[in-house]
Formats: structure tokens, sequence, C-alpha cells
């Protein structure tokens, strides 16, 4: 019982961690750890949830992992994908392997698994590998090799180049010219079932057509084979000789109809003046003859110039052949004769307009027969049959894709979303690090892709971080907006949009960066202690500048002034005010006495000082100075973290992932001699040395030692 109590209470399997970031991390390094991944706790987990874009990581791995294609890979999917993998292999520690899966690890112990291994070695087959040789991603990426159009693929689809026999060759040829064809596995076009079927349904349709329109009924064929050529030549004046009778008709129907169903002399007015021809389009619009109540169509004179030469041929050789010479020694067409030649030549027209609407007519009758009383139809029926029977290979050459994928790239993610250590060890760069920035003498190695700006620059100053947001351009190269955070070195003048570095991809491709953006942040202590300084150093460099152009500005001013009033009379000159100037010089006097005096207040307190003393007061004061400063810093170094930053990107961390200083400094490389470099220190070029700086220093001691000597603090002292 009590071992049974025991056996209950002991753990499935023991975890390790390191510690990293400030806090603890799991390994993953065998097959065990992968069996029972699925009995980590979540809370354990560094990431719930990552995005399947802008990381570096295969784009069609991330696909495969997120199974509801929502754009999310989530801890169900990732265990769901950990357990797939150790059931499909012997030994799951191939998957912290090199790239590269041997057909020899698949367990075949069940259905699945030995489809995916028969699979597998096929497709080491069409490589041209043989069978102990490891399958890669690149193996099953090549669809043209791996679905050739030479072998059947299970997709129905039926390429030339899988059949020997030259007649089904030339018969998919004809096929998929007429027909047009789907594409195959391969991307070769081939034919399937419907296409085929749709061939032979419309090649006996023509050959009925051909059929019918073969027979020697008079009736049919009233002309004999000139039939086509009379019909052709009526149909030419068909409508125009229509036209003509139903206007003579509504002529005897209302006699008021006459001049308006005729041209109106204003007509012709568009003739004038001009050069007319037979072919002119004007005259061919009118009438073909001058329109009366029940008249008849003269087939000589008084009919449309542009119409005569069409109405002869149509006498010639669809009238008279018809009808007889009646019509010619009459001179004219009746409406009568006219309905008799379109009754007689409506059978002929009819099968025209029966005519099936196909390609296959370009086949020739021949060449038809010969296809349909052909065995080429059950021949393609059983190519089709026999590629539908290899679908199994088609469907499991998927899954052969995923294992092959997942041994390469499975447990990298697992690095980067269970725990991150590809991050904090360094030996290789996480999937979120984008490349490398060069900006300013230094390289940033903590850079990330930026998705969506608006959220990225609310979410992103959390982390602490000191961020320069950058659009990177390369050309032939859609531009890439990047963010990088910079945790080492010095930032008092170093950031300001337009300035460019260069931006080197995972791939080793370099693009022109662009600063646009810049998230200030304290990046080590030593820049928060002289930061304070720096400003003061900064204020007054801005104000002796302002000083300056507002001195260069009153003089041009009054320069200008004294130019503009050179030609006005000289005023008499105004008397010198010596008390004004002896003024001036007494405040001048007075505000030298004043710093003079401070000065000697502070040199005499800290002369009043023991000699150990006065190190202690200096510290004092650079530390009363210096210290908000630092202690604000070392607040914001003490919270700079990386969830934010990947929080951003749509990343749903799950702890506090923090970046100290000397992981921080790891990140952002300054530029260093490299080492055993020689240096000279003699620059041809470097400002000459003045005394000035050395004269006037030498001046104040001299003014603080005779201030103190007139006050007897060295009396003092030495007594």
């Amino acid at each position: 019982m009590l071992d049974r109590v025991l056996n209950k209470n002991k753990p499935k399997h023991t975890w390790r961690f390191f510690r990293s970031g400030g806090f603890d991390q799991v390994k993953l390094e065998t097959a065990d750890d992968l069996k029972h991944l699925s009995e980590l706790d979540p809370k354990l987990w560094t990431v719930l949830n990552c995005p399947t874009t802008g990381l570096e990581f295969d784009t069609r791995t991330a696909a495969l992992l997120d199974s509801d294609g929502d754009g999310q890979i989530r801890v169900p999917e990732i265990l769901a994908a950990v357990k797939w993998s150790c059931d499909r292999l012997v030994d799951a520690s191939i998957l912290f392997q090199d790239q590269g899966l041997p057909v020899s690890v698949i367990a075949d112990h069940d259905a699945e698994g030995a489809a995916i291994k028969a699979t597998a070695l096929t497709v080491l087959q069409y490589m041209g590998k043989a069978p102990d040789d490891a399958l890669d991603v690149a193996d099953l990426s090549d669809t043209t090799r791996l679905f050739s159009p030479d072998h059947f693929n299970g997709d129905g689809v039926i390429a030339v180049e899988l059949s020997n026999d030259a007649d089904v060759r030339q018969l998919i040829a004809e096929i998929l010219d007429t027909q047009g064809g789907s594409p195959d596995r391969s991307g070769v076009n081939g034919v399937t079932s419907a296409s085929v079927s749709a061939f032979y349904t419309q090649a006996q349709a023509v050959l009925d057509w051909h059929k019918a329109g073969s027979e020697s009924d008079a009736q049919f064929q009233p002309l004999g084979d000139k039939t086509a050529e009379a019909v052709a030549i009526f149909e030419k004046v068909q409508a125009k000789v229509d036209d003509y009778f139903v206007r003579c008709k509504l002529a005897a129907f209302d006699a008021r109809a006459v001049d308006a169903l005729n041209p109106a002399p204003a007509v012709y007015a568009v003739l004038n003046n001009r050069a007319i021809g037979n072919s002119d389009a004007d005259v061919a619009a009118l009438p073909l003859a001058s329109v009366g109540a029940g008249q008849s169509l003269p087939l000589a004179e008084g009919v449309n110039p542009a119409w005569a030469s069409a109405i002869q041929h149509l006498l010639n050789q669809v009238i008279t052949p018809l009808l007889g010479d009646i019509a010619a020694k009459q001179g004219v067409l009746t409406a009568e004769q006219w309905g008799a030649v379109s009754t007689r030549l409506s059978a002929w027209r009819n099968w025209q307009a029966a005519r099936p609407e196909t390609a296959v007519h370009k086949l020739g009758v021949d060449r038809l027969k010969a296809i349909v009383d052909g065995d080429g139809q059950a021949k393609l029926a059983a190519l089709i049959e026999q590629d539908l029977a290899a679908k199994s290979f088609a469907a499991t050459v998927d899954a052969v894709e995923r294992l092959v994928r997942y041994q390469r790239d499975l447990v990298t993610l697992l690095q980067n979303f269970v725990s991150l250590s590809d991050f904090y060890r360094g030996e290789e760069k996480a999937i979120f690090q984008a490349g490398t920035l060069y900006l300013d003498q230094r390289s940033c190695e903590l850079v990330m892709r930026v998705n969506d700006m608006g959220r990225h620059a609310t979410m992103a100053p959390f982390s602490g971080c000191y961020l320069v947001y950058c659009t990177c351009e390369r050309k032939g190269e859609a531009p890439l907006a990047i963010v990088a955070a910079l945790t080492g070195g010095d930032v008092d003048e170093l950031m300001v949009p337009g300035r460019n570095g260069i931006f080197y991809d995972r791939q080793g491709k370099d693009w022109r960066a662009t600063v646009n953006k810049v998230v200030a942040q304290p990046v080590s202590l030593r820049q928060a202690f002289w930061s304070p300084y720096n400003r003061v150093a900064a204020f007054i460099e801005t104000q002796l500048q302002n000083f300056a152009a507002s001195r260069d500005k009153d003089i041009e001013a009054k320069t200008t002034a004294g130019v503009t009033n050179v030609a006005a009379p000289k005023e008499a000159a105004s008397n010198f005010d010596i008390a004004k100037f002896a003024g001036i010089f007494a405040a001048i006097g007075l505000a030298v006495g004043a710093i003079g005096t401070s000065l000697a207040a502070v040199a005499a307190g800290l002369f009043s000082l023991a000699l150990w003393q006065i190190p202690l007061v200096l510290v004092g004061v650079m530390l009363l100075i210096s210290g908000p400063s630092v202690f604000m810093a070392y607040l914001t170094l003490r919270r700079r973290n990386l969830g934010p930053l990947l929080d951003a990107n749509g990343w749903a961390v799950n702890t506090r992932a923090r970046i100290n200083v000397p992981f921080g400094a790891s990140l952002t490389g300054l530029a260093e001699l490299p080492a055993g470099a020689s240096r000279s220190l003699a620059d041809p070029f470097a400002e000459k040395k003045r005394p000035w700086k050395t004269w006037a220093v030498l001046g104040t001691v001299i003014v603080i030692v005779a201030v103190l000597w007139y006050r007897g603090v060295f009396a003092s002292l030495l007594g």
C-alpha cells in the first residue's frame, strides 16, 4: 500500500532548469523531455503563443504547426506537433540532431507509419537517392521532381509524358489542343476524366452534324455543291432586301408613309460638293430602290449603286439557278419570289445554324471518325484510374514533408517558445532576431521586425530599453521596418531622426537603414552619472550660441542703420558721459568681486577642513548632483526586459525576461582596436594648442590666492 502511494506521488519526469534572464527556464535536451512536454506546467512556459510571420523561421513549417490557420502558434499546437513527431519516430532524439531524416528511424508499427515509410522510400527513389540516405527538406520542396509528369501522382491528371503509346500521346495532345488542360502536380498540363468525356461528346456531335449535311437530297442542297456559296451571297444582302420589301408593304398599308420611307431631299445634301463612290457609307445606308406601295425590287436600273454589284451576284448565282430566268427577263424581283428563294435555302441555313461550337472541327472528319471508332478513350480511362490509385502517395507525402520539417525546425521553435535558450545562451540567434544593425561604431544584435508601428510604439517603451526605429531599403526589395535596442555605449548625442546605418539581415543581405524614431531610455549607470554635467554643458553652449547670435544680429542691424543714414546731415557729436562709463566699470568690478568672493568662500570652506575631508566633500557634491540621475537609471535598467518588445509583435510572453547590464552589454558591440594592433598618436591635422586656457586658469588661481591672503586665511592656517 505504501509503495502504491509513493509511486503515485512520484513525478513522471525529472525536469532540469537553468537560470537566465532573471527566471528559471526548462532545459529540453533529450527525447524524454519531448515525450513528457505535455506534463510541464504551462505557467513554466516562457511563451504561450507567437505569430507565424515576421520571424526568422521557415514559413512553411510555421503554417504546418498552425493547424487552425489563425496566424498564431499556440501551446496545444506545439504539444500536438511534438506528440505526433514522437509517435512517428523510433527514436525522438533524432529531432536534436542535424537536419536529415533517415528512413530507418520512421516507426512503421501501425498503418499510418507504414504508409509514411513507404512514401519516404518512394521519394528517395524519385530523388535518385539510395534507401539508406537521409531525407531533407529540399527533397520535398521541388514538386516538379517529386510529382514528375512521367509517373502517377494521384491527382487524376494525365500528361503526355505518362504514356509510351504513340497513339495515346497524340490523342492527349489533341484533347489538350481543343479542350485546354488542367495543371498536374508537376506543373505540366494534362487531361482529366471530364476533359476526355467532353472531347468525345463534341467529336460525336461534329460527326453527326457532318452526316446530316452530307445528304444529297435536292431539298437540303438545292444547288448541289454550290449551295454553300449561294447561301453566302444570299445572306450578304438578305437584311437589305428584307428592309426594302417591308418598306413597300408599309407604303401599301398607308400611302402617307411613302414620303417618310424614302430618303428626304435633305439627306442628299450630305453628298453635295464631294466625290461619291459606289462604296460610300452614306450611299449604302439608303434603301435598295425607290419605295412604293407593292413595288418589286428592280434588278438592274433603279438599284442603289452601293448594292448594284451584290444584287447582280444574287440574280446570277442564286435567283436564276433556283427560279429560272423569269426574274431576269422581268428585270424585277417580287416579294413572293424572294420568299421562295429564302424557303429553298432554309434547310441548308438551318443546318449551318446547328453547327456545334467546338474546336474539334480543326481535326477533320476523317481523324474524328478514327478517334471515335478507336480504343483511345478506354486507354485514357485506364490511365486515369491508375493515377487515382496512386492517391495514397500524394496524400502521405504531406505527412513525410511534415516529419522532415519537424525534424529540422521543431526543436529550434521549442528553444524559442518553451524557453528562450537560443536568446540567452547566445549560441544561436533567436527566431525573433532579424539581424544586426551597425550604427555609430556599434553593432546591435537585438533587432526585430516591426509588424504594426502603432502597436509597437504603445507597448515597446515599457521594455525600459533605448530603442531606435529604422526604415530599411534595398533595391528590388520591399521596405523593411525594424527596431533595435541599444544596450551599451553612450547615446547622449547619438540618435536623431535621419541618421543612416547599415542593417544586415539573417541571410547576409545589406540594407540601408534610416533612423526615423527614438525612444530614449538610460543605457548604463556610467552614462547616467555624467548626464547632468553633459546637460549643463549643453545648456551653457546653447546659451552662448544664442547670445553670440543675438549680438551678431544687433551689430548687423546697427551697421545697416549706419549705412542708411550716411547721407543725412551730421549732428553735433554728443559729449562724452564719463559718469555713465564710470558706472559701467563699477558694475563690472562688483561682479568680478562677487565672483571672487564666492570662490574665495568656497576655497576658504575647503581649506578649513582637514586634508582627508576635502576629497570626501568633493565626492559628496558629485553624488548630490549625479545621484538622482544614477538612481533613476538604476531603476530603469533593473526593469529592462524583453517581453514588451515581443508582445508588441503579437507574442504572448509568459514571464519577465530581463535584460540586465552584463547581458545587455553582450547585445551591443562597441568599436575596439584588434588585439595586438599598433596605434600612432601623431595626428598631422590635430588642432594647435593655444595658451589662453592655461592663462585663464592661472589668473583665476592668482585671484583666489590674493583674496585668501587679503582675508588672512593663509595666516590663520599657518599660525
